[in-house]
């Protein structure tokens, strides 16, 4: 793929919108509830709209979502991958994680959200699943990882570690997520997990 089509093909456009009401947000989002290029986020009252979702986006995602099951599998953490659905406290707060990760049992709440920022908005992303409780939430952006944990008060700290795995090393998995070809990149992953553990 030639430079300028990848250019093109990681282009997001974010709109924001204020002081939408919770039934605005809803008929906006019935209107465009076949449209799987929008993204839509809102919180007390901001509307954030994201179209298109890029190629980049897309797969700084799957090769996140690929590692980290690969090293539950290696290690052997049982786990339930339950995708990209819609969180939401009515009248408050929705939005859509790009994955999403329950830890030893199946749950309604997962336990670990994952979300890709290419363009920033003005929404604070913690604040949508807060209500609902998700006691950890992932970025990625900029070759960066950032990892806020729900704390005793209710509030999301950032931490160093993972707290359901709190021996990866998130400079490592970074490293296998920048490799330019995801299937070595999950292969080389596997193997390096198992020279760890011998």
């Amino acid at each position: 793929m030639s430079i300028s089509l990848l250019n093109r093909a990681t282009e997001e456009k974010l709109v924001t919108l204020r002081d939408v009401t919770w039934e605005q947000f809803k008929g906006i989002e019935a209107q465009l509830i076949d449209n799987r290029s929008v993204r839509l986020s809102y919180l007390s009252g901001i509307l954030e709209i994201m179209s298109p979702v890029g190629l980049l986006h897309e797969r700084v995602k799957r090769t996140l979502g690929l590692l980290l099951e690969a090293y539950m599998r290696v290690l052997g953490i049982k786990f339930y991958a339950t995708g990209g659905f819609t969180i939401e406290k009515t009248g408050y707060a929705s939005g859509t994680p790009d994955e999403s990760y329950c830890i030893g049992t199946d749950k309604d709440t997962p336990d670990i959200l994952i979300e890709v920022i290419i363009t920033s908005g003005t929404i604070d992303r913690k604040e949508l699943y807060k209500p609902k409780q998700v006691p950890e939430v992932w970025f990625w952006k900029s070759d960066t990882i950032r990892i806020f944990h729900l704390n005793e008060k209710g509030e999301y700290e950032e931490v160093n570690h993972s707290s359901f795995f709190p021996n990866l090393d998130i400079n490592v998995l970074l490293q296998y997520i920048a490799m330019p070809d995801q299937y070595d990149a999950v292969l080389e992953f596997e193997q390096f997990l198992r020279d760890q553990a011998r």
